[in-house]
């Protein structure tokens, strides 16, 4: 998974994060939202990478699905960002794409690994 498009993407997704809760920070006041938000998106990446050093195909999985969580719960803070006012449904359109991006690549690589790799676990 070297300089993966899911790790460059989930990196870029942080990023853009972390702006928005500079953003809504420092200009409205708003602190508990944007820091759960903050949390959760750089999760994603951070999961990401520890995946890469994964101990067997099943550990990958796990982190990779502990990525995905966190990427729902991303998409969760910008609704509920949009819903309280505090960004405008325009303002969290891209955000919304990138996280929904990231959602369809890490299930695609949750899907593939497990076909690949089935456990016990998996087929009950």
């Amino acid at each position: 998974m070297k300089d993966s498009i899911v790790q460059n993407k989930s990196f870029d997704f942080a990023v853009s994060a972390i702006k928005i809760c500079q953003y809504l920070t420092e200009t409205r006041r708003e602190f508990v939202i944007s820091k759960q938000f903050a949390k959760s998106a750089t999760s994603i990446g951070a999961n990401i990478r520890e995946a890469r050093r994964g101990q067997s195909p099943a550990d990958f999985v796990a982190k990779l699905s502990i990525s995905l969580k966190e990427a729902e719960e991303s998409r969760y803070w910008i609704e509920l960002l949009v819903a309280t006012e505090y960004i405008s449904s325009g303002e969290a359109q891209l955000m919304i794409e990138k996280c929904d991006e990231l959602i369809k690549m890490l299930s695609s690589i949750i899907k593939t690994m497990r076909d690949k790799n089935p456990s016990p676990q998996n087929n009950s």
